[in-house]
């Protein structure tokens, strides 16, 4: 496993616990941005498989998440979490000036991703989403038509086949296990439909990575989003009978030899 170093940022909210995976001679920067109620250290084997292909690897815990401040899973306002990604943008090209940056979004992460190349594609070499919260997600919809939200939190199984994954997702202290709260709901709805209405990310080179039965983030859902976001350059790969996160799923080694490929690709234009 890579070293990682950690950094403490002002974000719009409080302060973000940010996480290094340092390479001293990048041939790109990797922020990585993770998704609702987890945290950045989720992501170390993805982390670790980028620095060994030549990456320097960042990613913040989003406010209320993980190690940074904030009531836990609160987001009132989704472009306050876009500002937060950009300041740990900052921070990595100031180590690393003028090395090319790429994003990797995973589900709520796509989403905050996917706003960020809307607003800030110039400063990217390409967006990789994965099981991303864009498009038609109805869960905001119903929970909102509700008197109270219910106490139902994300069943461990709907991540992966590999059973290990739920069992380490369930017993992390970090990851939250409580049920979804009103405002962050109604910051999703709100930025669900600011991406739809945003308009495509024109030149900046986009993977799609989806698991097939991703009964949490479903694929017809997100493939309406990925149809409003896309620029000129779209490559797609869904996994049949894959989960909800597939860099934890059985097939990974395909997954990230589908990253690998992609990023080789376009650094080496």
């Amino acid at each position: 496993m890579a070293d990682t170093r950690e950094h403490v940022l002002d974000g719009s909210r409080g302060t973000i616990v940010v996480r290094e995976w340092p390479n001293p001679r990048p041939r790109c920067l990797a922020l990585v941005i993770h998704g609702y109620g987890e945290h950045v250290g989720r992501y170390a084997e993805v982390a670790d498989l980028l620095v060994t292909h030549g990456a320097a690897v960042f990613g913040p815990d989003h406010a209320g998440h993980g190690r940074s401040a904030g009531e836990r899973v609160v987001i009132e306002d989704f472009e306050d979490v876009v500002a937060d990604v950009h300041a740990v943008a900052d921070l990595a090209r100031a180590a690393h000036p003028g090395v090319p940056v790429v994003m990797i979004g995973h589900s709520m992460g796509g989403l905050i991703a996917a706003r960020y190349a809307q607003l800030h594609g110039h400063e990217l070499a390409a967006l990789i989403l994965s099981g991303p919260v864009i498009g038609d997600w109805e869960l905001p919809r119903r929970l909102l038509a509700m008197d109270a939200i219910p106490d139902t939190p994300i069943n461990p199984a709907a991540l992966s086949r590999d059973p290990e994954v739920g069992l380490e997702y369930a017993a992390d202290p970090l990851v939250w296990h409580g049920p979804m709260k009103r405002p962050t709901v109604e910051a999703f709805a709100r930025m669900l439909d600011t991406v739809s209405k945003g308009g495509g990310i024109r030149h900046v080179p986009l993977l799609w990575l989806h698991g097939g039965d991703d009964r949490l983030v479903p694929l017809p859902g997100s493939r309406t989003g990925i149809e409003e976001v896309r620029g000129e350059e779209l490559t797609e790969r869904v996994y049949a009978g894959a989960r909800h996160e597939v860099f934890h799923e059985t097939n990974k080694r395909e997954v990230f030899a589908d990253l690998v490929h992609f990023l080789d690709e376009v650094l080496a234009r």
